[in-house]
């Protein structure tokens, strides 16, 4: 407790100056996700202050992030496309995954995985943070030029036909369910059919173009139609926001850009009298628990989304870890991932409950609140409570922010997220596989596949389809390494120091196998070989296992069939410095000592040479 208040007055202006920086980018996480600047300002709010509490790293500021918001952007669309269009309907099912993933995250910490996060490659995260800066860019085209598709009308009338066959399709499916669905006599559906009014159809109907145009395959779509639509005040104050951002940083960076842009556009169109767009009003007052996640709870409805929480748990957990790694570089210090992995679940659990969206550690707020004098975790409670005052005191006047400017907001946030660093090595990176006449780079397609999956496609899954990629080629270069490394060779034509003086009568009948680097499924094709190589002359073969560290099952088989091939043409087979782990494997399925008999290993070779020189009968 006293190393918590040791540095007040540097945490205080630290936490204030990140919790003003981070006010904008709450507010407009939260409307790019669907559920409104409330849910953003929630998040900042109950992640901030808990995940500071209990975290393990000590200048971390936490809240809605762009990787976090674009992941959850598309989970809440997808519940509340299958809930009939129905925010207030599907929130229980969203928010119950937002829990989810946070109980998962601080499972994840609890049993120390933490530090098992490092180990994700860089070509997926680097086309991950790609996909997510070029989501964000593009979703934030229609907003940022007043073009609301549900608003359409003569976009929406398009879907009125199968927005009435929907509507009927659900009368059916209702008939079914209640077993009054008779084939004979449709007496009952057209009686349900007629008390379907136009404002129900037009309802659907614009469910079904709101969900058309989302994503960035629907903002593409609807892009040439929206350009036609222009709302051109909406684009000047979207324009000036990210002028002043791009602007400000030019003049002095003690002052956040964004809070700046923020300030200045949304004075010019309040005081000008302007006719904007405000974005959805902030409810003034204590965030309110959310009762239903529990009272409408079912593992049916939540079995779908299981994995997807999972991704947004890890994510979360990989966007956090990266960023105390910069606050360690920073500071000097050392943080503790599990610690910072059960802080962030236990913010994100809480956010969950009063409707907030999930987030993680934030790297510009957190070095925000380095540079400011930030030390301890009081920082970052302080700019949580910083938030939750501006919520209790400014509601009306935030909800007031033309819409326009929070999405010129998120384009400069999208714009800086991509992973510039990765695009720019792409043409210098070795092209380290061929296809046909074509050389290209293993790693540059992996980014390129994650990119491109992620922005066109499932975001969780690109993820997935990455990591298996890469695993695979992973362990492609190490089977090739090891086989490279793992020749069948006479000692004619390689020795080792201490077999320099190896007796010249015997090198036709006892031939030697160096196994180098572990034997694993990777580099079992070129072990299995080793019998086809060895010549009808050979009586034994001395297999030198010093340096084979490791065994998996598959290695274990191979080298279970190797043995037996060599014993059925009569050639037995001797261990040299066989350690630990693969003994373990081989005694498991009693390789040891049913084909290779404790006799018949030895710890040096000098030992295996006597041996041979007592058994073997040379030419």
């Amino acid at each position: 407790m006293k190393q918590l208040f040791s540095n007040i007055r540097g945490d205080a202006f630290g936490g204030i100056t990140a919790g003003i920086v981070a006010l904008p980018l709450a507010l407009a996480f939260g409307v790019s996700s669907g559920l409104g600047p409330s849910a953003g300002l929630y998040g900042a709010i109950f992640i901030g202050f808990f995940a500071a509490l209990f975290g393990g790293t000590n200048t971390q500021i936490s809240g809605p992030t762009a990787p976090m918001t674009a992941v959850s952007m598309v989970i809440i669309a997808g519940i509340i496309a299958s809930n009939d269009g129905d925010v207030e309907k599907a929130l229980p099912a969203i928010l119950t995954v937002f829990l989810l993933a946070g109980l998962m995250q601080i499972g994840i910490g609890i049993v120390g995985l933490g530090k098992y996060i490092r180990y994700i490659p860089y070509p997926v995260v680097s086309g991950f943070m790609t996909a997510i800066g070029v989501i964000i860019l593009v979703t934030q085209i229609l907003p940022s030029i007043g073009y609301y598709p549900k608003e359409d009308l003569d976009f929406v009338n398009q879907f009125k036909p199968q927005a009435e066959e929907l509507i009927l399709e659900n009368i059916l499916k209702d008939e079914a369910g209640e077993g009054i669905l008779v084939l004979e006599d449709f007496k009952e559906t057209i009686s349900r059919a007629e008390q379907v009014s136009q404002d129900d159809i037009l309802k659907e109907s614009k469910t079904l173009a709101g969900k058309d145009a989302s994503g960035v395959v629907g903002a593409l779509k609807i892009l040439p139609r929206a350009l036609q639509n222009i709302n051109w005040l909406e684009l000047l104050l979207a324009l000036g926001t990210i002028f002043i951002i791009y602007g400000f940083k030019r003049i002095t960076t003690k002052v956040p850009s964004t809070l700046v842009a923020l300030l200045v556009m949304s004075t010019i169109a309040i005081i000008g009298g302007l006719d904007y767009r405000p974005i959805p009003e902030i409810p003034q007052g204590l965030p309110e628990f959310k009762s239903e996640i529990f009272t409408n709870f079912t593992f049916v409805s939540l079995t779908p989304y299981i994995f997807t929480a999972l991704t947004l748990a890890l994510l979360g957990a990989i966007d956090s870890l990266l960023t105390s790694i910069v606050a360690d570089n920073m500071t000097k210090t050392k943080h503790k991932p599990n610690k910072e992995l059960v802080g962030q679940g236990i913010g994100n659990s809480i956010a969950s409950l009063f409707g907030g969206i999930p987030g993680a550690g934030a790297t510009i707020r957190t070095v925000v609140n380095i540079n400011s004098g930030g030390k301890t975790k009081l920082s970052g409670m302080i700019a949580g409570i910083l938030l939750f005052i501006i919520l209790l005191a400014l509601a009306p006047i935030a909800s007031k922010i033309p819409a326009a400017v929070l999405a010129g907001i998120l384009i400069t946030v999208g714009i800086g997220v991509m992973d510039y660093k990765g695009l720019r090595a792409i043409p210098y990176l070795p092209k380290d596989v061929k296809l046909g006449p074509f050389k290209f780079s293993m790693e540059v397609v992996i980014m390129i596949t994650v990119l491109a999956l992620s922005t066109f496609w499932n975001l969780v899954y690109a993820v997935g389809i990455g990591l298996v990629i890469a695993s695979l080629m992973f362990m492609k270069k190490i089977g090739d390494l090891t086989a490279e490394r793992s020749d069948v060779k006479t000692l004619k034509e390689e020795t080792w120091s201490d077999e320099m003086n190896f007796p010249e009568e015997y090198k036709e009948e006892v031939f030697i196998k160096h196994l180098k680097g572990p034997l694993f499924f990777g580099s079992t094709s070129e072990f299995q070989a080793l019998a086809n190589q060895i010549p009808e002359t050979a009586k034994e073969v001395v297999m030198r296992l010093d340096r084979m560290q490791y065994m998996d099952q598959s290695g274990l088989y191979a080298m279970e069939d190797m043995i037996q091939d060599l014993r059925t043409k009569g050639i037995e087979v001797l261990f040299i410095g066989l350690l630990e782990q693969p003994r373990y494997m081989m005694e498991r399925i009693d390789i040891i000592p049913d084909f290779i008999p404790e006799e018949h290993i030895f710890e040096t070779f000098e030992d295996c040479m006597k041996w041979i020189k007592s058994n073997v009968e040379h030419n």
